[in-house]
């Protein structure tokens, strides 16, 4: 494929590696944050490549992973309710609450739908004004511009009966967050690429000096992987700390001006629960005071709803890189994307899943 076949080229893969291989002198580990990147790297087998000194752990990077359990059991007491269009992106529907799934609730008689876009869940409240019509609105900086354009098109064309059940998330104050807690392993940071097209990594830079570790943005395709891979070694190795572009034919430093205006239109920071890590300060976004009428949770009063986790389930060592999937003692056993006990196994981008899919035990 045009443009995609030279990223998945196993010769030039194999030529970064062994560059990799002639550059490394002492053990490192790397975090990916995205899981993305993470089944592209169990996928292609880029990890067994590696030297042996090189250690990758899998970070807080998939977005249905970190969504809190209680946003989930949110989301289904909106769906159950028979006035409700609930609709949202197909990697949610399968996603465990305590104790059920959209889907399950779809399958009871509820009204859930899977859309392609938050748009696509505005013109739904335009044909049926006599429903509310919801939309799942989860994700990292990369799926909050259309998400607010739908809010702010609902806005002004007066869309009453539509609003968002927002669970947004922010990757830098992740990031500082992973550095600061006590036994942090990780050595420096492989960026996601499609949250840096979109927010640039202006961010980064104060990071990766505050901290003193590099952080390259990478793509998703092997060859973007093992570059990215490569550049943060070779700071590494050379005593450096900064914040690289390894992905420029997508990437830029300032990002995508207009979105980011977009976003901070409508929404603003906030503190936010991580599912399996806890409460980050200032990682969340929440819609200003002058779209509350758009938002889901205040709509259908179901903030103050709670919940625990489950206690077998070790997705928050593994989302804070301390362990790996294979390291629970419930994986491929009692917990399987079939009967999941957490999200980390039943989202499409989730380490377990990854490692599930893929055949991995180590």
């Amino acid at each position: 494929m045009k443009y995609l076949d030279e990223y998945r080229d196993g010769t030039l893969v194999r030529k970064v590696v062994d560059e990799i291989r002639d550059e490394i002198s002492a053990p490192w580990t790397l975090m990916e944050i995205c899981g993305g990147q993470t089944h592209s790297i169990v996928r292609s087998g880029l990890d067994r490549l590696l030297p042996t000194q090189l250690t990758l752990v899998h970070g807080p990077g998939c977005p249905v992973c970190v969504t809190p359990l209680e946003t989930i059991d949110r989301s289904l007491a909106i769906a159950s309710r028979p006035e409700v269009i609930f609709t949202s992106y197909g990697d949610m529907i399968r996603v465990p609450g305590s104790s059920t799934d959209l889907f399950s609730v779809r399958a009871s008689g509820g009204d859930v739908r899977v859309v392609y876009s938050p748009l696509d869940a505005l013109q739904l409240a335009r044909e049926n004004p006599d429903r509310e019509v919801v939309f799942f609105a989860i994700g990292f900086e990369t799926t909050a511009p259309p998400n607010a354009m739908s809010v702010l098109q609902a806005s002004r064309l007066g869309v009453g009966n539509y609003s968002v059940l927002v669970s947004h998330a922010c990757v830098p104050p992740a990031m500082r967050a992973i550095l600061s807690w006590p036994g942090n392993l990780v050595q420096a940071f492989l960026a996601a690429g499609h949250v840096c097209t979109v927010m640039g990594y202006w961010e980064y830079p104060p990071i990766a000096e505050e901290f003193s570790v590099p952080i390259v943005v990478t793509g998703f395709e092997p060859l973007d992987l093992a570059r990215g891979i490569s550049a943060a070694v070779r700071q590494l190795e050379e005593g450096r700390t900064q914040a690289e572009n390894a992905y420029p034919r997508a990437v830029t430093f300032e990002g995508n001006r207009p979105a980011q205006a977009l976003i901070s239109q409508v929404f603003e920071t906030c503190d936010r629960k991580w599912r399996g890590i806890g409460e980050i300060p200032e990682s969340g976004l929440r819609l200003r005071e002058e779209y509350a009428d758009f938002d889901a949770e205040k709509k259908f009063d179901v903030g103050s709803l709670t919940t625990e986790e489950s206690s077998v389930c070790i997705a928050g060592e593994i989302l804070q890189g301390r362990k790996k999937p294979a390291d629970c003692p419930v994986f491929g056993e009692t917990c399987t994307p079939e009967h999941p006990l957490g999200a980390t196994m039943v989202s499409s981008e989730g380490a377990c899943a990854a490692y599930y899919r893929y055949g991995r035990d180590s």
